[in-house]
């Protein structure tokens, strides 16, 4: 059960990664505008604040793959990090989109049941 809920905590890390580059490096590109639903004159003004919301995702994967490399001992590096994830999920599917509780709360909460059980 570990190796899978490392998996898990891996994939969302990755994930976290992915959306450091999209908001920080592509948020105004053709990437960026079709994975966000964004016009370029909405992401060309709103994007200094995609870079900051970038650096908090790149945030979150540093603190899961920290866990991750604590081994045994990093359960509860995994379980902060990703109620974090959790947590910012639940707050982006309220306030922005609903796909947000898909794309990371989810993952996120079965993370930390893997991680529980493990």
């Amino acid at each position: 059960m570990s190796t899978i809920a490392n998996l898990v905590v891996g994939l969302v890390a990755l994930l976290h990664v992915y959306i450091l580059v999209l908001e920080m490096f592509l948020w105004d590109k053709p990437a960026g505008l079709r994975a966000f639903g964004q016009t370029l004159e909405a992401a060309t003004a709103s994007r200094v604040l995609a870079a900051n919301q970038g650096l908090y995702n790149g945030f979150l994967a540093a603190g899961l793959f920290w866990g991750l490399s604590l081994g045994a001992g990093g359960a509860g590096v995994k379980v902060f990090f990703l109620g974090c994830v959790l947590i910012a999920g639940l707050y982006g599917a309220i306030t922005a989109s609903r796909k947000i509780l898909f794309v990371q709360g989810v993952p996120a909460a079965i993370g930390l049941i893997l991680v529980f059980l493990s």
